[in-house]
């Protein structure tokens, strides 16, 4: 019997989409044992600020990937958007599940639409990148910094502490928790973070037996899109806490990569797109982090990081 480890966060919806790629392994391969090993990481242990203020990359995926090379576990799965844009020597992702709804959603118990928020509304995120974009099209929202689980963060806007709270698609979906969606956000009103829906499943380089039973579970225009999305977050030397965000699509036989690098304070959003061949996906988001850092996101970034 072969039995496999699948390194994980101990969070519920950690929990659910491990859970998820240990389900669909062992009914590809009746042979295999999979276990879930949780793992505590930087970014579970420090609740109380926000993640912004922390520092460093890698917060909700070190401890696991320390964990992978110790060749304590055989897979490690994350959310590819709490993943740095380069992995560490010895660890690759090269198998893509298929990527759920990658776009925002707003949360709010009277609100169905980021519109009817009034003047000076409470909305809760952790996010840098949701808040500068919030703040560039509603100046006038109060953005209250939020950590915790994503029950947590709707019990804050249930118990009247926030008029809303702006999470996930694809967490509110992989929770059961669809019915709590006031509306979905585009992309044209909010871009997603790099890798936002979809899955990382990282292992030990040139592991092949892992390679083997997760082969069936790739997607082609997953890896596709999401290798644009990191390529053009690597470019911009950016971390998880930067508010940089970027969404691929397949369009015809290319693809179109968007991408926003934005001021703390929301008062500029510098946003723009790329088109290119699917044979460089790369290329793609190095091409367009050229463009931004050129129309000067050089400086917004640079500006940023001498603050942290």
């Amino acid at each position: 019997m072969t039995i496999l480890k699948i390194g994980t966060r101990g969070s519920k919806l950690a929990l659910t989409q491990s859970g998820w790629v240990k389900e669909r392994i062992e009914s590809a391969h009746p042979e295999a044992r999979v276990e879930l090993i949780r793992i505590r990481t930087t970014g579970d242990k420090m609740v109380d600020s926000p993640l912004s203020k922390i520092g460093g990359k890698g917060l909700f995926v070190k401890e696991i990937e320390t964990a992978l090379l110790a060749e304590e576990v055989d897979l490690a799965v994350h959310s590819m958007k709490d993943v740095p844009a380069e992995l560490p020597p010895g660890l690759e992702a090269v198998i893509y599940p298929q990527r759920e709804d990658a776009r925002d959603a707003l949360v709010s118990r009277e609100f169905l639409s980021f519109q009817d928020l009034p003047k000076g509304a409470a909305v809760g995120t952790g996010s840098l990148r949701r808040s500068t974009q919030l703040l560039f099209m509603r100046p006038d929202l109060k953005i209250v910094p939020i950590r915790g689980n994503v029950d947590t963060r709707i019990q804050k806007m249930d118990s009247g502490e926030l008029d809303a709270v702006i999470l996930a698609v694809a967490g509110l979906n992989r929770l059961g928790l669809s019915e709590k969606i006031g509306c979905i956000l585009n992309t044209g009103e909010l871009l997603p973070a790099i890798g936002q829906g979809a899955l990382c499943l990282e292992t030990r380089r040139g592991n092949q037996a892992v390679l083997d039973l997760l082969r069936f579970i790739h997607h082609e225009e997953t890896e596709l899109t999401v290798r644009a999305e990191r390529a053009f977050l690597k470019a911009l030397g950016g971390g998880c806490q930067v508010p940089i965000a970027g969404h691929a699509r397949l369009a015809g036989e290319g693809i179109i990569l968007e991408g926003v690098v934005a001021e703390l304070d929301g008062s500029r959003v510098l946003r723009d797109h790329m088109a290119g061949t699917r044979e460089n996906p790369e290329g793609i988001g190095e091409a367009l982090a050229r463009r931004l850092l050129s129309a000067g996101a050089d400086k917004i970034l640079a500006r940023i990081y001498e603050q942290a």
